[in-house]
């Protein structure tokens, strides 16, 4: 026969009963007086045994002395009660029965036992009441204090958590501090009200924020809750605060690189004042720093960190790898080849950790280095060395980016058909992996100048998917380049119905027609749209600074090319950039630049056109 329902809530509530009899009787907390109970002593565990240094027989343990525990038989059964009461439906009558023991016991356990219940009967008010009875009855005990603080932001009651986070950091070493400031931030950035929360932590932590040591971390926790709250300059405003006091602490930069933004000019000083004054700073700072200069396309500074941590910590091998890329888009073929070559060295070096994700992130740093490699072997012709470079990919997990970057070599050696052959075998799956075969293929097309093939094919796939934006957008480039503008026009315009938001429709039209010396008004008009669609992108602002040269305001275009071009040297920029300057007879500066964009793309059919029109030499 089956045991009733009711008996194993009694056999479970007995068990957790004695399991807290039993951690009562082992813990170190101090007791309260009360009867010893025969039933459940305390003991000690035996010595080991003395061992004499003339033989090896050991002589037996003295036994010990059984200590009583506080422990009742009174006391036993409130504790069960408490259980059985609170399980079948009466939480807040198990709730006393189990409070009141705690109390008598002064046992952790217990109290934490009486929060639980409170929290099982949604009474926040009872928890917070059992929490701070816990620490009455032992002052020391952190678990209380952290328990209150939990329990009080949850319940969204912010302001009262000041005197207890205080104490809380006050008993934390300096040696846990970052790891209390780091949940502290976490914590307290989950409240409802992000303001407050940011004010709460400062005043709690008001003796930390004075302080040359604690100071810098303090600040910057502060800062944190403050931007989490949406106050970037009062975010700033603590970076800058926590690195005056603590000039050596990292977590101010850390802050401030966070904000580094055109709106906020002070952010990268706090970041580049550490890493100047601190050559030992963290080499994961300084290659985040080193990634926001590459989004924010300043390339030549973002290479400047990395070869300061490449000459520093040379045997570390992501900044390796980044300088590498930076080196190659650069056009400095020879260091970007010994950049990557040091970063597979390190990469594939016996001993690695082959934790799965250590592993996983390696095979996609050496994808990576491999195709770079590769790239740079058939930019100098070596198509063989180009191709190993590519065999050494993971095949498994990369077979796509094999095969387009050896369809691009076939290509390039004259081989087109097998090239897209090549391309035509890969796995077509899904809708995008076709769309995104079809793509490169035309790519093939128009690097080989097979415009109208390149045409053909990406009007029968936007046939299929007429909605596709890039299908539009790349059939309506070979149709400029067939100089069917009549045709381009109309595929750019339908685009932009289909997609108000394709910065790109805007710009590629505005440019075919201030290219042309057509409609320049409208042409304006449609790069300033693209501008506040993309108000960053260099590419878009080549366009305005063309249209206005059109124009005839020389000096709007010149100041618009100036900004560009420091964003990003590319060699279209570059073309424009110079011709603007020659046609006001600035000559020494236009060829300086047009060296400067032959280097890095010698081929480039702007830049070429350019020279030749001009006819110049370089």
């Amino acid at each position: 026969m089956n045991p009733s329902p009711r008996r194993h809530r009694l056999a479970a509530a007995a068990s957790l009963v004695l399991f807290a009899c039993a951690t009562h009787a082992q813990s170190p907390e101090p007791v309260a007086a009360g009867n010893p109970s025969p039933a459940i002593e305390r003991t000690a565990p035996p010595k080991p045994p003395a061992r004499s240094r003339t033989t090896t027989t050991a002589a037996k343990p003295a036994a010990e002395v059984a200590q009583p525990s506080a422990l009742t038989a009174d006391l036993f059964y409130e504790i069960l009660m408490g259980e059985i009461t609170a399980r079948s439906g009466d939480p807040g009558s198990g709730y006393s029965l189990v409070l009141d023991a705690a109390r008598r016991l002064r046992d952790g356990k217990l109290f934490q036992r009486a929060v639980e219940i409170a929290l099982q009967s949604r009474s926040g008010d009872a928890a917070i009441s059992a929490a701070r009875a816990w620490q009455e009855a032992l002052p020391n005990s952190r678990d209380a204090r952290r328990i209150e603080l939990q329990i009080l932001i949850a319940l969204n009651r912010i302001s009262e958590t000041v005197e207890p986070l205080r104490a809380e950091v006050a008993a934390t070493s300096q040696i846990e501090r970052p790891l209390l400031m780091a949940v502290i931030a976490r914590t307290y950035g989950r409240a409802a009200d992000k303001k407050l929360a940011a004010s709460v932590v400062e005043q709690a932590l008001v003796d930390e924020l004075k302080s040359p040591t604690t100071g810098g971390l303090a600040w910057a926790t502060v800062g944190r809750l403050r931007l989490n709250a949406g106050d970037p300059s009062g975010a700033l405003d603590a970076a800058r605060k926590g690195q005056a006091i603590d000039p050596a602490s990292e977590a101010p930069s850390a802050l401030a690189l966070e904000l580094i933004d055109p709106g906020q000019p002070l952010a990268e000083p706090i970041v580049t004042r550490y890493l100047a004054n601190n050559p030992k700073a963290s080499p994961d700072l300084r290659i985040a720093y080193a990634r926001a200069l590459v989004e924010d396309r300043r390339y030549s500074d973002a290479a400047t960190q990395l070869q300061t941590l490449t000459t520093t910590r040379p045997e570390l091998a992501e900044p390796w790898l980044l300088l590498g890329s930076l080196q190659m888009q650069a056009r400095q073929e020879a260091a970007a080849e010994t950049s990557l070559k040091r970063y597979v060295d390190l990469m594939t070096a016996p001993g690695l950790s082959q934790d799965a994700g250590d592993v996983a992130d390696r095979k996609r740093g050496l994808t990576q280095a491999y195709l770079v490699l590769s790239q740079l072997a058939e930019r100098r012709k070596d198509f063989q060395a180009a191709d190993r470079w590519i065999s050494r990919i993971d095949s498994a997990d990369n077979q796509s980016a094999i095969q387009g970057r050896r369809a691009s070599l076939l290509a390039r050696q004259g081989k087109l058909p097998q090239a897209r052959e090549l391309l035509r075998a890969l796995p077509d799956r899904t809708a995008d992996e076709r769309k995104q075969k079809l793509l490169a293929e035309a790519q093939l097309l128009r690097e080989a100048k097979q415009y109208q093939a390149a045409y053909d094919l990406l009007a029968q796939a936007s046939a299929a998917a007429p909605e596709d934006g890039d299908l539009i957008y790349d059939q309506a480039m070979m149709a400029e380049k067939l100089n069917r503008l009549d045709d381009m026009e109309r595929l750019l315009r339908r685009l932009m119905v289909l997609k108000p938001e394709s910065q790109n429709a805007y710009n590629a039209l505005g440019y075919s027609f201030a290219d042309r010396k057509i409609r320049l008004d409208e042409a304006r008009t449609l790069i300033q749209k693209a501008v506040q669609l993309a108000p960053e992108d260099p590419f878009i602002a080549d366009s305005l600074g063309w249209v206005e040269f059109r124009l005839g305001n020389t000096a709007e275009a010149i100041r618009i090319f100036e900004a560009a071009y420091k964003s990003r040297a590319d060699a279209e920029i570059g073309a424009h950039f110079g011709e603007v300057l020659w046609s006001v007879g600035q000559k020494d500066r236009a060829i300086a630049i047009w060296k400067e964009a032959l280097l890095t793309e010698p081929e480039n059919e702007t830049l070429q056109e350019t020279l030749k029109r001009l006819r110049v030499k370089p």
